[in-house]
């Protein structure tokens, strides 16, 4: 599979059943349909409707438009969170998800810090994805 940003080849992780397609070159991740919200739910998050994003109204963005890896449609920008602000690509399919470098941690923070007491979980998130896929922030 190709990245979705710069369209180098992608390596496959797997850990734990969960299977991220990741860009050495530029640290993105792909996530195919239903991978996010098992990394979630390993680690002890709540996927706070991940899994209907592509329902979501499409962000007013700068960023460059990306093309899903899976089917090649146009995938629209999304936004979660607030301050800042995270615009997550969409597959309008329901393919899967990309994140641009450091998104996944942005996000998972996000996350966890709605959750009281999770913490631990977002340590755990980040630790596992710093030791799969070495991400840069």
């Amino acid at each position: 599979m190709k990245c979705v940003a710069c369209k180098e080849p992608m390596i496959v992780v797997e850990h734990e059943s969960i299977e991220l397609d990741y860009c050495d070159n530029c640290s993105g991740v792909w996530f195919d349909t239903g991978e996010i919200e098992l990394l979630m739910e390993t680690m002890g998050l709540e996927s706070a409707g991940l899994d209907s994003l592509h329902l979501a109204s499409e962000a007013k963005s700068s960023e460059e438009v990306r093309k899903c890896p899976v089917c090649n449609k146009k995938m629209k920008k999304v936004a979660l969170g607030h301050e800042p602000v995270l615009l997550v690509d969409v597959c309008p399919q329901e393919d899967g998800l990309w994140f641009d470098s450091g998104e996944v941690g942005q996000l998972v923070a996000h996350l966890s810090a709605q959750i009281e007491g999770k913490e631990d979980s977002q340590e755990r998130v980040i630790e596992f994805l710093g030791e799969v896929i070495k991400i840069r922030q």
